[in-house]
């Protein structure tokens, strides 16, 4: 559905809203509008989560001179699947409703042992396994001692990377963990 709040034409994945979501957006959107803080509770099961992705992103594509950063952090692994999954299902459909115009970035971030594509360093049969290898693999005086003797190891991945630089951008989408 699609709908008003001030000046903000707000997309919404669900052909039904809660009254509770509409206030929820209200005054999520005059708290960006006065470039405030805000603090809202709503009780689980809600919608909070949807109700929050529609109202910010929508108010991003309506003020492209505002640009923002959504930094939305979670406890597990799981929450941090089903917030993108949601976020994925609000961008198709602002994307049908939009194309292109309805672009954003979307990247599901999470530690070493959920991250790493390195088969080596993922053998380690922990989380902090898996930190200490790759640390020893990336750590900047390791490096450096590569550059100097090509027996040291390193991550190859990690190498690409750094070559890449600032140019290594990924292009608009919603990146989940798979």
């Amino acid at each position: 559905m699609k709908f008003q709040i001030e000046d903000v034409t707000v997309y919404f994945p669900y052909d039904h809203i809660y009254p509770e979501q509409y206030a929820y957006m209200l005054e999520l959107k005059r708290s960006l509008d006065a470039k405030g803080h805000c603090l809202l509770e709503m009780p689980t099961g809600t919608g909070k989560t949807i109700a929050l992705l529609s109202l910010i992103t929508s108010y991003t594509l309506s003020k492209p001179q505002t640009p923002l950063k959504l930094i939305y952090c979670t406890r597990t692994v799981h929450e941090m699947e089903k917030t993108l999954a949601e976020l994925k299902l609000l961008h198709d459909y602002q994307l049908r409703h939009l194309g292109p115009q309805a672009k954003i970035l979307a990247l599901g971030l999470s530690s070493r042992k959920n991250l790493c594509v390195n088969s080596t360093v993922l053998a380690a049969e922990n989380r902090d396994s898996v930190d200490a290898a790759c640390r020893k693999l990336t750590a900047t005086w390791v490096r450096a001692l590569a550059a100097e003797s090509p027996d040291v190891p390193t991550c190859d991945f990690f190498e690409q990377f750094d070559k890449a630089g600032p140019a290594a951008v990924l292009p608009p989408g919603v990146y989940t963990l798979q």
